[in-house]
């Protein structure tokens, strides 16, 4: 944690606020949807690799 020296800045002004109330709120959305897609791709490519393991495994019984 830094300490900052902010005696003498606007902070302890009497000048009145401003309230900010256009911010863009996408970049959790934008992180979230990216770890979702993530996720699924991890699980489609899970689900491939155990279907092609699977049949590497049992195809000789199957056609021998």
């Amino acid at each position: 944690m830094s300490q900052h020296n902010i005696s003498g800045s606007e902070a302890f002004d009497r000048t009145p606020q401003v309230m900010i109330r256009s911010v863009k709120t996408g970049g959790l959305r934008r992180r979230r949807a990216r770890m979702a897609g993530a996720f699924i791709a991890g699980a489609i490519a899970t689900v491939i690799g155990v279907a092609i393991a699977a049949a590497a495994v049992f195809s000789p019984a199957l056609f021998g």
